[in-house]
């Protein structure tokens, strides 16, 4: 007795098949829509060779009371040989709140940085280089 799959979707609830076969990407174009590793639309990862070729990330998730402390800590992580940063946001910065907003009252600069404003981050980023911040391929 022959099963019929079960219907899938995405989360946006785009169809999608339980295996796909050559005639399903006939149309397909390969520089428009998957492209070679490292190369937009960056379908198959955003470098060529990946994890083949260098060293995964090694991310140190950080960042807590004012922007002045956080970068002071992201140089001292550099420093101990990080080779990548995460910056933790305080829960204001995280729902758009602005520090002195009675709703984050308490928690600004707490489990996080607080970030309000393009200088803020400005401060936070202080002397760090763009590589540093995400390593080149």
């Amino acid at each position: 007795m022959s099963r019929k799959p079960e219907e899938r979707t995405t989360l946006s609830g785009i169809p999608l098949k339980v295996f796909y076969r050559p005639e399903d990407v006939q149309d397909l174009d390969y520089a428009r829509d998957l492209n070679d590793p490292g190369k937009p639309p960056y379908t198959r990862g955003v470098y060529p060779t990946m994890y083949r070729g260098r060293l995964w990330t090694m991310r140190q998730y950080a960042g807590f009371g004012t922007a002045e402390e956080t970068n002071q800590r992201f140089h001292y992580l550099l420093s101990q040989g990080q080779t990548g940063l995460s910056i933790a946001f305080d829960l204001p910065t995280q729902l758009g709140y602005d520090p002195d907003h009675p709703m984050a009252e308490g928690e600004v600069g707490k489990v996080g940085v607080s970030v309000w404003s393009v200088e803020a981050m400005e401060r936070v980023m202080r002397e760090i280089p763009p590589w540093r911040r995400s390593p080149p391929p």
